[in-house]
């Protein structure tokens, strides 16, 4: 049986301050195209470590808690 602890096969919810592109997109559950359609209109920010792109879980989360409330219709 192979076991292996890269980040990319660890659960999202268990990675800690910052995630990769393909990571937001999984636990926001969006698309690429849906996350850099919400970059360039300022609702969430990409930062750089090095040459690798990332969310803060912390942007993420204010992100989602931003969206509008869906009605009960």
């Amino acid at each position: 049986m192979h076991h292996s602890n890269s980040p990319s096969d660890r659960p999202v919810a268990t990675i800690g301050g910052a995630m990769t592109v393909p990571e937001f997109c999984r636990w926001a559950s969006i698309g690429r195209t849906k996350l850099y359609a919400e970059v360039k209109a300022g609702r969430i920010k990409l930062r750089k470590i090095g040459a690798k792109t990332v969310i803060l879980r912390a942007d993420g989360e204010a992100w989602l808690n931003a969206l509008p409330i869906a009605s009960a219709s």
